[in-house]
């Protein structure tokens, strides 16, 4: 039942109440005029009707610091709702077991499905990160960030590209696995595709890092670092936390995949800056019109891709592209001098032309190559030529 609170002592005795249909945790926001960098927490209190103190000792401190850590998480999912983020950052449910003493307490709630794929990985991501940074704290990270070899201009080796060809520069995607697709190749040696994907002619290269859900890892991208490929480097994590930039930028990223419909606005120019500070390109992501007028609105931003499969249904239709170019959107895209990368259903020389006419200079393609047996000549094949130098 939705909003059942149950709790159970040391002894095992169970009590249960009722909260209202609607009850969640009791947060205040208040907005400053410029942004949501202001910010008060007001936390509801949790009392139990039995003698002796709710939080003995540091057993106490630490469980109470978790259930604030939770209500902080659930502040992110209504500052992103009140953006038209449909993706919640974590699980509607309550905070961690044990965090009251000698008691259990849990808000069930029937929200705690994933409403897609999307928010399937990130709810996955949260805990993921939580349990990478308790292995490796921030502070390890930047310290071994300044031993690390410099970065290499992602941008400018999308803009060379474009104009060495006259089409728009390819980001080959090194990528095993999707949810949609399954196993896209067997016989997956990050290293040769990307050493194949460069000879056929990409600028840049996109790896896949997350393990569960696309077959990837850091280590590949550090696999690919170090073995001396030149093509810059495009993390393609599901970024949820700065700690996850540093981590990329330490295993050979030059770039990292930042995507709007699960990064608040608050969040993405953070991000950037971090970003910008250790010297990394932001491809920023969008899918829909709302979208893409929240990463107009941020300054700073380099790179724009528009994914053309729907979050929620996994279809995918490269009008899309056109759709968020056109108009007031495309000519404020060329004022501030933005490239666009065309993602996803991106199959034949025909799809390249559609979106390259739309406006976009870039696009960034997987699937369609990554499955040939010789990816330099899937690349000739997407492009309709030979792009190699």
């Amino acid at each position: 039942m939705e909003g059942l609170v149950s709790m159970k002592t040391a002894s095992g005795i169970s009590f249960h109440s009722i909260p209202s249909p609607n009850q969640r945790p009791n947060f205040f926001l208040r907005r400053s005029s410029m942004d949501l960098q202001h910010r008060r927490f007001h936390f509801p209190s949790i009392r139990a009707q039995q003698s002796g103190t709710i939080f003995p000792g540091k057993e106490g401190e630490e469980d109470s610091l978790k259930v604030r850590e939770w209500e902080v998480g659930m502040l992110q999912n209504e500052v992103a709702a009140s953006q038209g983020i449909r993706i919640r950052r974590r699980p509607p449910s309550g905070p961690p077991l044990h965090y009251v003493g000698p008691f259990e307490f849990r808000l069930q709630n029937e929200g705690n499905t994933p409403r897609n794929i999307l928010e399937e990985i990130v709810w996955h991501k949260d805990v993921e990160v939580s349990q990478m940074k308790e292995k490796k704290p921030l502070l390890s990270l930047k310290k071994v960030i300044e031993n690390a070899p410099p970065t290499r201009d992602f941008v400018g080796s999308l803009k060379a590209a474009h104009l060495r060809t006259g089409l728009p520069g390819l980001i080959a995607e090194v990528k095993k696995a999707s949810p949609s697709r399954g196993i896209l190749r067997e016989n997956f040696d990050p290293v040769e595709i990307a050493r194949a994907y460069e000879k056929g002619g990409a600028a840049c290269l996109s790896v896949l890092t997350d393990e569960k859900y696309f077959k990837g890892s850091f280590e590949n991208l550090e696999a690919i670092r170090n073995a001396g490929v030149k093509c810059p480097l495009l993390c393609k994590e599901f970024v949820i936390d700065a700690w996850q930039i540093y981590c990329a930028r330490i295993k050979g990223a030059d770039a990292i995949l930042l995507i709007a419909a699960v990064l608040p606005d608050l969040d993405i120019r953070y991000m950037i800056k971090i970003c910008k500070m250790l010297g990394l390109a932001a491809l920023v992501e969008v899918h829909d019109e709302r979208e893409m007028d929240r990463v107009l609105g941020i300054e700073g931003i380099e790179l724009i891709g528009i994914n053309n499969r729907n979050l929620e249904t996994f279809e995918v239709d490269i009008s899309n592209t056109k759709k968020l170019l056109e108009g007031e959107r495309g000519q404020m895209i060329c004022k501030k001098d933005i490239i666009v990368v065309g993602e996803s259903g991106l199959f034949t020389p025909d799809d390249v032309a559609y979106v390259q006419e739309a406006g976009v200079k870039a696009v960034l393609v997987g699937e369609s190559i990554v499955k040939q047996s010789d990816p330099g000549k899937g690349i000739s094949g997407l492009f309709g030529k030979d792009i190699s130098l």
